[in-house]
């Protein structure tokens, strides 16, 4: 079992790091000026928690994790956070054809109504790129 010695402020540090290596800094500072007194601390976790703890982790590359989060988002049907991991996927590295392979295979394992509105939402995003 490891354990992480780094402070909440060092985890944030790395996770800020990391959020915006992935997601861009205009969407990033897009966030940040959105934060309200109620949003505040759920910021602050995700940035700690998902960026600074899991997606920092060693285990996995930014291209895998980010077919896992694609896969993962399509599967539970947020297609809120689809578009913008769509965009973190072709930062992260992947091409249109292995997205491509991402969304047809989640028609499988999570149905091909999921799937289907995957691709309306990555034509969107390529049509952009």
């Amino acid at each position: 079992m490891s354990t992480d010695r780094r402070t909440d402020q060092e985890r944030f540090d790395q996770g800020m790091t990391v959020r915006r290596a992935v997601l861009s800094d205009e969407h990033v500072d897009r966030a940040n000026a959105k934060i309200t007194d109620v949003t505040a601390d759920f910021q602050d976790f995700i940035t700690r928690v998902a960026w600074g703890d899991v997606w920092s982790r060693p285990g996995l590359d930014r291209r895998s994790r980010s077919i896992a989060v694609i896969t993962s988002l399509i599967a539970h049907g947020h297609h809120e956070e689809l578009a913008m991991h769509l965009r973190a996927g072709l930062r992260n590295g992947l091409t249109v054809d292995e997205i491509t392979e991402v969304i047809l295979q989640s028609a499988i394992y999570s149905g091909v109504p999921a799937a289907n509105t995957a691709f309306r939402i990555a034509q969107e995003v390529f049509a952009e790129a």
